[in-house]
């Protein structure tokens, strides 16, 4: 069987739907299917090894040339290729400006519109390149926003379209109008025309069915997994007392990730004399328009006497993440959004470190799961506080709640049994199709 994977790639930056179709084409190609990488916008980034084909469609640079300029828009395609460079890409997205949804609206409608769409010639390339070069049987996009491209697809090389659901909304709910309005109208249009999705858990299958207005069980839900290779036989046994509790954070830092409830948490505990000292090591991408928040964190933990409490060690590679999160005693993100994926959460469990989370989005049903830890009334610091203070009294719990979600994900959330369920669940909408 052949696949393509069609991935937004997120220019320098790690990003967890690009990990998770690296993942995703690279355990499917062990089992000896035929899956093909295909970044869009930008060339993917990845802490394993890069499956990914060398070349990009929708090139990023085009993209944008062909929203602003019309003459763009009849270029000659040769001259295209140009700019689609993958080193050029990754030069323009150092030197980018920014790519916050509210200034996107009008981009993100054409993109949206495929081949009714500004971006119309790159729909073109791309299913001419699908039609001549690679003769798929099923094309799989990683994410509901390129969906643009699935009715010429589908039209032309009469092969099914399926789609991730990965988290769009916090972007579309972004989206200034009359850009939104447009864009909810149009995705739902084309989710219409696309034989099946696929979600990372119930709660999102559930929440983008109506979001969509796609039937139910046109949604098929398939436990994200990972690559544990590297991660060892996890971390030593931390039932004993400590002289100091390390608090870790691994995801990218912005205001939708809530480190800065987990600052107000470390203040609350840093309160209580009857505990050991507490700190919190935070790690993951940040960009320089996020500075000023992180900033106004350090700032505040200074005002309280506990910047020496809290560190920030930037984008990790796959060997410092791995010690990183083998290094904590307890895991928290305490997003202010409703999580879809939690890639961050399974990889804390993979090295047996117990996790504390928003009771909300995929995080309840992925500790209901593992019994990987505690879950605390969203966007509440002091119930984040108390939560942590029941690992931190309660040594014995926090490692067994770490020990079993590290043996449930080796079993159940690994990239193995990921790529099997996603071929199988391949074959059968071909089948449901009459192919």
């Amino acid at each position: 069987m052949k696949i393509v994977h069609l991935v937004a790639g997120a220019g320098g930056m790690y990003c967890g739907s690009c990990l998770y179709g690296n993942t995703l084409a690279a355990a499917i190609q062990k089992l000896g299917e035929e899956a093909i990488l295909e970044p869009m916008y930008t060339p993917i980034r990845t802490d394993e090894k890069n499956v990914s084909i060398g070349r990009v469609v929708f090139g990023g640079i085009n993209i944008y040339l062909q929203e602003h300029f019309a003459l763009f828009r009849h270029t000659p395609w040769f001259l295209d290729r140009l700019f689609d460079r993958p080193e050029l890409l990754r030069w323009a997205t150092r030197h980018s400006s920014s790519v916050r949804a509210e200034h996107l609206g009008a981009i993100t409608v054409s993109m949206l519109e495929g081949e009714e769409g500004r971006q119309r010639k790159e729909v073109q390339k791309l299913v001419l390149w699908l039609e001549r070069d690679v003769r798929p049987d099923l094309v799989h996009l990683n994410n509901v926003m390129l969906i643009g491209s699935a009715r010429e697809i589908q039209r032309r090389l009469g092969v099914p379209v399926v789609c991730t659901l990965s988290g769009e909304d916090i972007f579309l709910e972004k989206l200034v109008e009359p850009y939104y309005t447009s864009a909810r109208q149009i995705i739902r249009r084309r989710a219409a025309e696309l034989p099946a999705f696929v979600a990372m858990n119930r709660y999102f299958a559930d929440f983008m069915a109506e979001y969509l207005a796609v039937p139910r069980d046109r949604i098929e839900v398939i436990p994200p997994g990972l690559n544990l290779d590297g991660y060892g036989t996890g971390k030593a046994d931390n039932s004993l007392p400590k002289q100091q509790i390390t608090i870790g954070y691994l995801a990218r830092v912005c205001p939708e990730k809530g480190l800065h409830q987990l600052a107000e948490a470390l203040k609350i505990i840093a309160d209580d004399k009857s505990l050991p000292p507490v700190r919190v090591k935070a790690a993951g991408y940040m960009d320089q328009a996020e500075r000023p928040y992180l900033d106004k964190i350090k700032h505040q933990l200074e005002i309280w006497g506990l910047a020496d409490r809290f560190e920030y060690l930037g984008e990790l590679d796959r060997p410092a993440k791995i010690a990183f999160l083998q290094s904590l005693d307890i895991f928290s993100v305490p997003t202010v959004y409703r999580e879809s994926k939690g890639f961050y959460v399974l990889e804390a469990w993979a090295n047996g470190v117990p996790a504390v989370l928003p009771g909300h989005g995929a995080f309840p049903e992925m500790v209901e799961d593992t019994g990987g830890g505690l879950l605390f009334e969203p966007g509440k610091p002091s119930a984040l506080a108390d939560a942590l203070k029941q690992m931190i009294q309660n040594p014995d719990f926090a490692a067994q709640c770490g020990r079993k979600a590290q043996q449930i994900v080796r079993e159940r959330y690994n990239a193995d049994i990921m790529a099997r369920r996603m071929v199988q669940w391949y074959r059968r909408v071909k089948r449901g199709r009459g192919e």
